[in-house]
């Protein structure tokens, strides 16, 4: 056990250590192997989306639980936090109006949640938290997402204004993760449980996006016309693919660590 730990590290140096353009062909490679796996061994693909929401439940359940236990929300991005809860609002408004499913109630508990740890550290635990770190400006995203919602959203019959609500909610889920990519940049260490987080985050995009690019493959293209014309369907595709690839990065380190057997993962100064 211990030699194949140690070839695995051998490989995870070896990777490290070479150039970005290397490093992103590796990249992938490797969620392409990924992709067809899914495909193979999950016949019904929307159950892929299921399990991203229950991926990213998992993640917010370790948050919950380092609040309640740790007493303390150092490290977590208040704000991260509140564009989590921003876009989650927005999708349940849209699910309501537009198609009541299975996600609409998946979202609804993942908002309840994240709600709940924005108060903690709002109200409960505000002196642990690291607002100094926490200062990605939220404008930032939520004002370039409300200007693409406007120029590329859904050609659907649904009434403009749940149209744009859509695009806004899809653009910011791709982006929300941001100011806890920067708090976790400015501090450079990450603690277990803050780690395990964004890692299920991580796992929870990928899958989101899998579940799609499947889709759009089984359907010979058919979705995408579903979707609409125009750029928006192509804007739903890669918004998908730019918050898979924003956390790739971190969860590459994540493993190395894991395998390293360290708790604390240390991040270089550019990793984000």
């Amino acid at each position: 056990m211990k030699a194949e730990k140690s070839t695995i590290q051998c490989v995870m140096s070896w990777i490290r250590r070479q150039p970005p353009k290397v490093k992103a062909f590796f990249a992938v490679v490797t969620a392409m192997t990924v992709l067809v796996f899914l495909k193979v061994i999950v016949h019904e693909h929307d159950n892929l989306f299921i399990a991203s929401e229950a991926v990213h439940a998992l993640g917010i359940s370790l948050l919950i639980y380092k609040l309640t236990k740790e007493k303390t929300c150092a490290g977590i991005s208040l704000k991260t936090q509140e564009l989590t809860a921003l876009f989650l609002a927005v999708r349940l408004y849209c699910s309501f109006v537009m198609e009541f499913d299975l996600h609409t109630l998946l979202d609804s508990a993942t908002l309840v949640t994240t709600l709940w740890v924005i108060y903690m550290i709002r109200f409960k635990l505000r002196p642990t938290y690291m607002e100094d770190k926490d200062n990605f400006p939220i404008y930032y995203v939520v004002v370039p997402c409300a200007v693409v919602s406007l120029l590329i959203h859904p050609s659907t019959r649904h009434h403009i204004i749940n149209r744009l609500f859509w695009a806004f909610c899809v653009y910011l889920e791709a982006v929300s993760v941001l100011p806890q990519l920067r708090v976790m940049q400015n501090t450079q260490i990450v603690e277990p449980f803050t780690a395990h987080y964004v890692f299920a985050l991580g796992i929870a995009r990928f899958l989101s996006c899998a579940h799609w690019i499947l889709q759009v493959l089984d359907s010979g293209g058919r979705l995408l016309t579903a979707l609409g014309y125009g750029l928006w369907p192509t804007m739903v595709l890669l918004s998908e693919i730019v918050q898979t690839f924003i956390l790739a990065d971190f969860c590459y380190y994540y493993v190395q660590s894991l395998m390293g057997g360290q708790l604390v993962l240390r991040l270089p100064s550019d990793v984000v």
